[in-house]
């Protein structure tokens, strides 16, 4: 069992920046693929990004602005967020599998947390 609690998120300016955090309980964190989701207002929930153990994935959306992230140190996944827009306003969620790196299907993750909102807007 992995519970995963997200923080981090906000109100920031368009092109601005934050950085989420998800802080995973249990002692196999390493061995979990990790990724983030997001789902906007009347959208559905949309892969964002993933890691393994080293190596990661992204929408093209974000390419280049977001990067993911983990310190199996502290049990955490980041998700540093450049240059945001208003269309990346959501709630952005947490996921944590065994073997789902390559899968953008939210059902395919077994662990999710219990979201963070991010707003852009001036």
């Amino acid at each position: 069992q992995v519970q995963l609690v997200e923080s981090g998120g906000g109100l920031v300016q368009p092109g601005g920046s934050l950085r989420l955090s998800c802080a995973a309980s249990g002692r196999t964190f390493s061995m979990y693929d990790m990724a983030w989701f997001r789902q906007a207002p009347g959208k559905e929930r949309e892969f964002v990004a993933a890691i393994s153990k080293s190596t990661t994935r992204y929408i093209d959306s974000v390419k280049g602005r977001f990067t993911i992230s983990r310190d199996n140190t502290k049990n955490t996944v980041y998700l540093q967020m450049n240059s945001l827009k208003p269309e990346d306003t959501a709630v952005y969620y947490c996921a944590a599998d065994l073997g789902s790196f390559n899968s953008d299907f939210g059902r395919s993750w077994d662990y999710w947390g219990q979201g963070t909102q991010v707003t852009v807007s001036s």
